[in-house]
């Protein structure tokens, strides 16, 4: 039985999509349903489409409030979990933030103080009002984003996708957060790269660990993707939603879990919890490796390789 491998780009990454299977025609349709499912997900939930529940939520803030679906709830309630998890720190209406912190502005530059702290007013996830029928921002200028769980759950939902068309040995790989399918057809596992926040050379694609595993999901949060320096300094795009600021404590943390959405919600939570990351971690009993920002590795197991594939 070969495997069979399928590349398609969403949610502003690379992915695939690799699937053991009889033949060509069977391993297509299933990637094919897992493919158009990820992408169902991003039209559903983008930020920057004007069709998606994510903009309706947004233009009715301080105003009405906008019907949601099953899902939408879904989500919503497992955020709420995340937010009370971290202590506020993970907040779906922090994305707001990203309105005075431009990472791609050159010379870059950090927010000044009177506009951060008016957009941080606007962060208050525990002022909203939802339930399982219909959400509502109390306030114009209110935002969510689904960002900190969306890619993770596309994973997940990948994965199932294909377990229903028949596929029994298979990995989805969604910009590095991953979700595997059981073991290969011979009974091993999968050999999956941690990528290296500070490669020593310019291969943005170095590993600097690697996990091996017949079912589950790894995620990773890092401060490696969307930044900025300044005197020496770097400013990454997770911002804590306490204080508008973003994080420095960690350069990257990564996280095996069960599924994709738990792996990656506590790894971005334990990027934003900083020094307290890795007791949360052990009170949720998942296994980790952290690169602390002096590039020290710590992790919980040892199925995590701290050096290069």
């Amino acid at each position: 039985m070969p495997l069979f491998r399928f590349a398609f780009a969403a949610m502003a990454s690379p992915n695939e999509v690799q699937v053991w299977a009889g033949d060509d025609r069977n391993a297509r349709r299933a990637a094919d349903a897992a493919i158009a499912e990820v992408r169902r997900i991003e039209a559903k939930y983008s930020r920057y489409r004007d069709d998606s529940v994510t903009t309706q939520i947004n233009r009715s803030a301080g105003r009405d409030a906008v019907p949601i679906d099953s899902e939408t709830a879904a989500l919503l309630c497992y955020a709420d979990r995340c937010h009370a998890l971290s202590g506020g720190r993970f907040d779906l209406t922090s994305g707001v933030l990203r309105h005075v912190w431009n990472f791609r502005a050159r010379p870059p530059r950090l927010p000044d103080g009177k506009s951060l702290a008016a957009t941080r007013a606007l962060v208050a996830w525990d002022r909203v009002e939802w339930d399982d029928r219909a959400i509502r921002l109390p306030c114009a200028g209110m935002e969510i984003d689904f960002g900190g769980v969306g890619k993770e759950y596309a994973a997940d939902r990948a994965a199932t996708v294909c377990l229903e068309h028949g596929i029994a040995h298979g990995l989805v790989n969604l910009g590095g957060d991953v979700r595997v399918i059981g073991p290969q057809p011979d009974g091993t596992p999968w050999r999956v790269g941690i990528r290296h926040p500070r490669p020593p050379r310019t291969d943005a694609d170095e590993a600097i660990a690697g996990i091996e595993l017949t079912e589950g999901a790894v995620a990773t949060s890092g401060d490696y993707e969307r930044y900025f320096d300044i005197a020496g300094e770097r400013y990454c795009h997770l911002l804590n939603a306490h204080t508008g600021r973003s994080v420095r404590h960690w350069q990257s943390i990564s996280v095996v879990a069960p599924v994709c959405v738990v792996a990656g919600s506590c790894a971005t939570i334990a990027m934003l919890l900083e020094s307290d990351a890795l007791p949360f971690l052990e009170a949720q009993q998942v296994g980790y490796l952290a690169i602390s920002r002096d590039g020290t590795v710590r992790g919980t197991t040892a199925a995590f390789e701290p050096r290069p594939l």
